[in-house]
């Protein structure tokens, strides 16, 4: 299989991330995608159950380090990773599987878009939408805590369906499997003779 002139090599970097290292990829980005996530929710519980004012309200890391949660370099960051990881993981992904982790792939990169608007109203000083801080399209209609909520919710479901596919994938997914993520991809890995 070739893009353009340019053939692409099953045994490059991609071809391993998404083969025979697919799952240690997915297992490290998932443990990064959780715990942002345990963040968040920390957040929350400290807003809504213990009734912290939201700048006091940051999360475990941003009590230790509250410039973290001030700096849109780190949120910007973030959303950066999370969209390589899922764009450098979705090889590996076939059938149902791969339909639902690039719709977790576009949502994220729409998120992208959103932090780094954010982004450059922080690092250039110039506020969109008349506002006094650096605001986000969907920030217009939701609080800011409340919209990343929103968003990593409308990513993360995604992944999650991608993640139960994948598996759990069909005889004709398995079959096209490149990874041993699957049960049944492991087993017929170790069944197939080495060429």
């Amino acid at each position: 299989m070739a893009v353009g002139s340019v053939p692409l090599r099953r045994d490059g970097l991609l071809g391993t991330l998404n083969g025979r290292h697919h799952r240690t990829g997915v297992n490290i980005f998932m443990l990064i995608v959780v715990a942002h996530w345990a963040e968040h929710l920390t957040q929350a519980f400290q807003i809504w159950a213990l009734g912290w004012p939201v700048p006091q309200s940051r999360g475990v890391l941003g009590l230790a380090f509250p410039w973290l949660v001030t700096s849109e370099w780190l949120h910007y960051g973030y959303a950066i990773v999370m969209l390589a990881g899922l764009w450098l993981l979705r090889d590996g992904f076939k059938g149902r599987a791969r339909t639902w982790w690039t719709v977790a792939l576009a949502i994220q990169f729409w998120h992208h878009i959103e932090h780094l608007l954010l982004l450059i109203q922080a690092q250039t000083g110039t506020l969109f939408f008349g506002r006094t801080v650096p605001t986000s399209l969907l920030q217009l209609v939701l609080p800011r805590v409340e919209l990343h909520l929103f968003y990593n919710s409308v990513v993360f479901l995604p992944m999650v369906i991608a993640m139960v596919y994948h598996l759990r994938p069909s005889k004709a997914e398995a079959a096209m499997a490149t990874c041993t993520c699957a049960p049944k991809a492991r087993a017929s890995a170790v069944a197939a003779p080495a060429i």
